[in-house]
């Protein structure tokens, strides 16, 4: 997605305050840890911008608006909900939101395109990405797609890297419109989906389906990434500590009693969210957000090899010239203490 130079030079007014970061601790972050001494600071206004409806993917800043971890930090907070195609990369050059959402991959794409576009904590350390098929398709691995049409979104880098495994040479692919209903009634359709959304839907027809993890691949990048820009980074720091470290908190809180956060996400999705759909959300993300190597009070961290496993199979598998990004140019871990005492540890 390009925008003109001009576009690229607007500035992003906004004034932030310093926060001191909240340090790893067995229980998630208390409000008044973040900022005791909020009420001398000047509130700061902030908007970020979901990549998609408000789902349980997006936890974390709802859990920590409605339970008070922003107020206590001295931010008042907006959440702007996404849709389909949401101009994420652009809305943060142009400084209309502060923070946004988006993959891990679409970092290193947005970049590719010129978009100072830096990511700053990850929620999911797991991809939900997945392949769904029928059970009844007798499909249980991805060399048994063959034959299958796929509905798909075309151009996405997870296909790219599916393809180069030759795992498409023998499926159809056809566009996706965000719907399990030709899954439902076609055995011999699988789409692509994420793993605590797509499956509760075709469930509740009646019919069961296995998921393929592309994950199961090699093809891993952080998903529910908290992203901002390099001039946001550069000009205001500390309210990117703040804003970072208190969207962790309310991860944190979101696995331990989403009960606010969901009735927060049900009150701002227009799109057919129930409770039922946000409850199987957030215990399928549990295992995506805090997987067995992490410790909850580490939500969010990113590890540099990570990164640099990402940048190179997006150099492989992608049609622009590899090394154009530097896995270091696609992330920050200033604002997160534990992965800082990662990084330093490799250092040495």
């Amino acid at each position: 997605m390009k925008i003109t130079n001009s576009l690229l030079m607007l500035s992003i007014a906004v004034v932030g305050v310093f926060l001191n970061g909240c340090g790893p601790s067995t229980t998630s972050t208390a409000p008044d840890a973040i900022n005791a001494d909020v009420s001398a600071s000047k509130i700061e206004s902030v908007i970020v911008q979901l990549n998609w409806y408000p789902e349980a993917e997006h936890g974390g800043v709802f859990q920590a608006k409605a339970e008070g971890v922003y107020e206590a930090a001295g931010l008042n907070v907006q959440i702007r909900p996404g849709g389909r195609a949401t101009p994420v990369a652009p809305e943060l050059q142009l400084g209309r939101v502060q923070f946004a959402f988006a993959n891990a991959d679409d970092v290193v794409t947005y970049r590719r395109e010129g978009l100072d576009i830096v990511a700053v904590a990850a929620a999911m350390q797991d991809s939900p990405r997945c392949i769904l098929v029928q059970e009844a398709s007798g499909v249980k691995d991805f060399t048994g797609l063959a034959g299958m049409t796929l509905q798909r979104q075309a151009g996405r880098p997870f296909l790219e890297f599916m393809r180069s495994k030759g795992i498409l040479d023998q499926v159809k692919e056809v566009p996706y419109h965000g719907s399990v209903t030709s899954l439902v009634s076609d055995k011999n359709i699988a789409i692509q989906a994420y793993s605590f959304a797509e499956p509760l839907l075709a469930e509740q027809q009646g019919v069961k389906v296995r998921r393929l993890m592309v994950s199961d691949l090699g093809w891993n990048p952080y998903a529910s990434v908290l992203v901002t820009t390099g001039d946001m980074i550069r000009e205001r720091p500390d309210l990117v500590r703040k804003f970072v470290q208190a969207t962790c908190s309310g991860w944190q809180r979101y696995m331990i009693d989403p009960s606010l956060g969901n009735e927060a996400i049900l009150a701002a999705n227009e799109h057919g969210m129930t409770a039922e759909a946000l409850e199987y959300g957030v215990k399928q993300l549990r295992t995506l957000v805090i997987p067995p190597t992490l410790e909850q009070n580490e939500i969010g961290k990113m590890s540099p090899e990570r990164w640099r496993t990402l940048v190179t199979q997006m150099d492989v598998v992608s049609a622009s010239p590899s090394g154009v990004v530097t896995a270091e140019q696609c992330f920050s871990l200033d604002f997160l203490p534990v992965a800082e005492l990662e990084t330093d540890t490799e250092a040495d």
